[in-house]
């Protein structure tokens, strides 16, 4: 575990210095942010294994720190923090891109098991065997590199979610997977699928990836159910 780094980004001191303690005691490399803008300049700046983020920050909050992130396509994990419990606050969260969500006031244990449960699974999302490479159509997939080659010719870098929901979907060729399983695979959450996020990413795969996007024979939608791949 040594050696895996986390931004936390708390504005209260107590509790940010005792989540960077106890987390230090576990054996991460802690870096600290006490608002918005500073957190940008550290994400700016640096490689991280997991955001820790409360949402209540001066400067900037971290909804709009969520959204900055992944427009730029950066697939570092993010654990959300928040005195706001609503449902609709947390589906709003998971729904820009957040992996985790935790209400205060939490249980230390509960959130340093999660902490490290993010860290493994991004770990093996990532830890790819070379030469990983699928091809159909005149599609390239090289899911070691994250590239893909489109039959166009056009170059398309693949964030990590969506090489892990194309490989998913490869994985399971001509069989129907569920928006639910989709959810908990990618995105490590149960969350009732009302989000248009899967429905975003197979739009794009369409987009790039099929001769008539508007009349898909490779990337199906099984009405009320889930997501088909075929070649």
């Amino acid at each position: 575990m040594a050696n895996h780094t986390i931004l936390l980004v708390e504005d209260e001191v107590h509790l940010h210095d005792t989540l960077k303690l106890n987390l230090g005691i576990e054996g991460y490399e802690v870096t600290s942010a006490y608002d918005g803008p500073e957190a940008l300049k550290q994400i700016e700046n640096a490689a991280f294994d997991l955001i820790i983020l409360d949402i209540m920050l001066p400067g900037i909050d971290g909804f709009s720190i969520t959204e900055m992130v992944r427009l730029k396509n950066n697939q570092t994990p993010i654990l959300i923090l928040s005195a706001k419990n609503t449902t609709a606050n947390k589906v709003q969260g998971l729904k820009i891109g957040a992996d985790d969500y935790m209400t205060k006031p939490f249980n230390l244990e509960e959130l340093l098991l999660r902490v490290s449960k993010l860290i493994q699974k991004t770990n093996r999302t990532i830890q790819v065997a070379p030469n990983d490479i699928y091809i159909f159509s005149g599609n390239t997939f090289n899911f070691n590199s994250l590239e893909a080659i489109a039959f166009s010719g056009e170059k398309i870098m693949l964030t990590k979610k969506e090489a892990m929901l194309l490989k998913l979907l490869i994985d399971n060729k001509n069989k129907v997977v569920s928006r639910e399983h989709i959810l908990q695979y990618v995105w490590g959450y149960n969350v009732f699928p009302n989000t248009r996020t899967i429905d975003n990413f197979i739009l794009n795969f369409r987009k790039y990836f099929e001769k008539d996007a508007r009349h898909p024979a490779h990337f199906i939608s099984i009405r009320g159910v889930g997501y088909k791949f075929q070649d």
